[in-house]
């Protein structure tokens, strides 16, 4: 899409908040262990199984990704894939072994932002997470930028 044919009143108005994507992901102790050591993490709630509140470490939920990205029809914006734009993670609820947690991907935002380098736009992909009983655990934020 061109710069002159980039419209993102329009893109917002009939992306935003729309779900594209729902997938589920069981928690297990082994791999939120292996992600706690890998961040650097100390706290013996994130690393000991037998802790009395052993959980996964806060960002754990961003290695739970959909197999998309983009809803079906979503409109090309840029030049190619665009480069990783950062996280966000908002905390709910603890998530522990055993756990079936099912993430619904929505378009959050779209927008841009000009600087030297001319004008990138950000999309934001939301992945809300909630627990097999319907409690919300966790809301991840991935940012997407491309240049236009």
């Amino acid at each position: 899409m061109t710069d002159e044919a980039l419209d993102l009143d329009t893109i917002r108005a009939q992306w935003l908040g729309v779900e594209f994507d729902v997938s589920t992901f069981e928690m297990q102790a082994g791999p939120m262990v292996a992600w706690a050591e890998a961040c650097g993490e100390t706290d013996p709630r994130f690393l000991d199984r037998s802790h009395p509140d052993f959980q996964a470490h806060p960002n754990f939920t961003t290695v739970c990704t959909s197999g998309r990205f983009l809803p079906d029809g979503f409109p090309s914006i840029g030049n190619g894939f665009g480069i990783d734009g950062g996280k966000t993670v908002e905390v709910l609820a603890p998530v522990r072994p055993g756990d079936v947690l099912t993430g619904t991907a929505t378009i959050a935002e779209v927008f841009d932002k000009t600087g030297r380098s001319g004008t990138m736009v950000f999309i934001v992909q939301r992945m809300s997470f909630t627990n097999q009983d319907g409690d919300p655990v966790s809301i991840v934020d991935w940012k997407t930028i491309r240049g236009v």
